[in-house]
């Protein structure tokens, strides 16, 4: 049964209540995990502090890592665009047939064959600029948050130009951000601030037999944010739980499950500067981290909510200013966290197209190993595959990377930047080096 408060053309909702979700999730504190132990709030841990397993993780990740070469390159296109988002499919039968989805700054998703790079399709989101790209956990739909105030669905195995599926807004919604939950149940968008709303909107997303191809949405929450909302990520593992962040500078933790807004808001935390990146993170996927555009770094354990332990893991204003990876990156790309490992490590580059792994603990974050020779400029994008121990990377020079262990490339064609800027970048100020609080200012 769903129980919702939807919104009507004039008036705001701030409840919903969503399909089989009967029980509200709850974070205990964690139980016998690994403490971490700092010489200084920032610098590296000392280390007399790292236990051996831990030093024999890092070798074997360094090692993993410093193998990767790259195995294929995109072919050069007739309209060459910033790689700003890429996913893969997730489907069993992908393993034989995978499917890329990279979404450009033109606006549109381009699908590619996984091995092959081979370009097979391309989708637009015209009236509207689509933007984020996201596979469908059990089918190979692929979805994208749309300027013209859509979520659009495509069967990324069939060549059509129009949706399969079409999540309609509010009225002057403009979605510059999404997610779908692991059971393909929910979808969640993330709007521009229009008057004094930023709004996120749901729909269901679940296949009937009497399905029709236009949705409106269940509801919305209009409360927790007071500016555009630049992220949306959904739990890795419970569908009812979902994170936002926002140019306001908050990341907010919602459970789906609660009777309305205020009390489906779990925490909010304050990154302080307008938020580029989030994710879910930890043991269980307790923990967040968030990424700011003028490269600041956070990371929150919400195992830590009705404790007396603060929440906070990590704050680090400027990652280009530490002392371990000054030099080393020119901005923040993202997070990839290591389930195996149970560490998180971050994905920075230089505007030479170097690609670093950071290793995060609470110590602060340390260069572990580097990626030469692929991009020539800045890298906006990657996607990571665990169960081959590949990478995938795209960036300013429109190329799109598939980066192997041992992998030996045929072909060099390593490209120069486009030297353009896209709608999207100038929108949501991707990499600037000018503080949020300064821009507010002006």
């Amino acid at each position: 049964m769903v129980r919702l408060c939807a919104m009507n053309q004039s008036a705001s909702a701030s409840s919903i209540i969503l399909p089989n979700q009967s029980r509200r999730a709850e974070f205990q504190p964690a139980v016998g995990r690994a403490c971490f132990f700092s010489s200084s709030s920032v610098g590296f841990a000392a280390e007399s502090f790292i236990s051996l397993d831990v030093s024999t993780d890092m070798e074997k990740i360094e090692d993993q890592f410093a193998n990767l070469h790259i195995a294929r390159r995109s072919s050069e296109l007739k309209e060459p665009t910033y790689l700003l988002g890429i996913d893969t499919s997730k489907t069993v039968q992908a393993e034989k047939g995978g499917l890329v989805a990279v979404l450009g700054s033109n606006g549109s998703i381009r699908i590619y064959d996984k091995e092959t790079l081979n370009l097979l399709r391309e989708f637009s989101g015209s009236p509207g600029l689509l933007n984020g790209v996201r596979f469908a956990n059990s089918c190979d739909n692929v979805y994208s948050a749309s300027t013209d105030g859509t979520v659009k669905c495509w069967d990324a195995r069939l060549a059509s130009e129009k949706p399969a599926q079409l999540f309609k807004g509010y009225p002057s919604n403009i979605f510059i951000s999404f997610d779908v939950n692991c059971k393909d149940h929910i979808i969640c968008a993330g709007a521009e601030k229009v008057d004094d709303d930023a709004l996120l909107v749901f729909w269901d997303a679940r296949f009937t037999s009497l399905d029709v191809s236009t949705r409106d949405p269940l509801g919305a929450y209009s409360e927790t944010h007071s500016d555009d909302i630049t992220q949306v990520r959904f739990h890795p593992s419970n569908p009812n739980m979902v994170v936002s962040g926002s140019t306001d500078g908050l990341v907010n933790v919602f459970d789906l499950s609660a009777d309305n807004e205020d009390d489906a808001l779990v925490a909010t935390c304050n990154s302080v500067s307008s938020v580029s990146c989030i994710g879910w993170c930890g043991r269980d996927y307790k923990q967040i981290y968030c990424m700011t555009h003028d490269e600041g770094f956070c990371w929150w354990d919400l195992n830590h909510l009705d404790t007396d332990e603060p929440i906070t893991c990590l704050n680090i204003q400027d990652v280009r200013e530490m002392t371990d990876v000054k030099g080393h990156v020119d901005y923040l790309i993202g997070g990839l966290y290591h389930e195996k490992m149970d560490r998180l490590f971050v994905i920075g580059g230089t505007n030479t197209g170097k690609i670093h792994l950071l290793s995060c603990t609470a110590a602060g974050l340390t260069h572990v190993t580097s990626l030469h020779g692929g991009h020539a400029a800045t890298v906006r994008s990657f996607c990571w595959n665990a169960s081959e121990d590949s990478l995938l990377t795209g960036g300013e020079d429109a190329q799109l990377l598939l980066w192997k262990p041992g992998a030996m490339e045929k072909t060099f064609t390593k490209k120069d930047s486009l030297k353009i800027a896209s709608s999207v970048q100038q929108r949501v100020r991707v990499h600037s080096s000018d503080s949020y609080k300064k821009r507010k200012q002006q």
